[in-house]
């Protein structure tokens, strides 16, 4: 019996089906068209978006976060994928890092 992809799995899917056959109405197909300047943008829009949700008070505030967590999770996805990056190789990188300090890791980092 073969494990279920998880939900992770099956979007890095789709996403990659959508830059290998893009569907004229597609919103991910529009984000691959933009590039890294249109990807980028929405990354950082995602990104202040989920800043402010996490100082928003309550389940409301909870719910808003788990909502704007997930679309920078999908415009990162499809960075990633515009660059060729897929994401065991950042499972690896995430792996990698288990044991190390994250200052200690900063700093072995060339500038």
């Amino acid at each position: 019996m073969s494990e279920q992809p998880t939900v992770l799995e099956r979007l890095v899917a789709v996403i990659r089906d959508r830059q290998a056959n893009p569907p004229a109405r597609s919103y991910t197909t529009s984000l691959f068209a933009g590039g890294v300047e249109k990807i980028g943008a929405k990354i950082v829009e995602e990104a202040a978006e989920v800043v402010e949700a996490a100082a928003e008070p309550g389940p409301a505030g909870h719910a808003h976060l788990v909502h704007e967590a997930a679309d920078l999770i999908y415009h990162l996805l499809v960075l990633l994928r515009f660059g060729g990056v897929e994401w065991s190789e950042v499972e690896l990188e995430l792996a990698r890092r288990f044991g190390v300090s994250g200052l200690d890791e900063k700093a072995a980092r060339t500038p």
